[in-house]
């Protein structure tokens, strides 16, 4: 497809001249990196939980442990998960919608992106 197209995920307008206008959508890096946070600690809280009050997911209670320093199949060991399941999902969200953003204007040729 030539660059007056559009492609698949693009939605486009005609210009004034009949070439068509590419919009993108951009991700916001925060927003995504707090949808990833509160996703990670919602399901790390939910597992706590059914790993203490129902004897589920104790073997992946004790794997993520390993990971989130005094999670456990307690209360204090759950906030604790939870609150470490935030903060990684936070940061990962960040990065992914960072690469996502800096792909997309690369692919677009930003002019304030350095050509490699």
């Amino acid at each position: 497809m030539g660059p007056d197209t559009a492609q698949e995920g693009e939605t486009g307008r005609a210009h004034p001249d009949g070439r068509a206008e590419t919009h993108y959508a951009v991700l916001g890096t925060i927003s995504f990196g707090l949808a990833v946070g509160v996703t990670f600690a919602v399901i790390t809280v939910v597992l706590g939980l059914f790993a203490t009050f129902l004897g589920w997911g104790l073997l992946a209670v004790s794997a993520l442990s390993s990971v989130f320093v005094g999670y456990g199949p307690t209360i204090v060991g759950i906030i604790s998960g939870g609150v470490w399941a935030f903060v990684s999902g936070y940061i990962i969200g960040l990065m992914i919608a960072y690469l996502y953003n800096r792909f997309l204007l690369r692919r677009r040729g930003h002019p304030a992106l350095p050509r490699s």
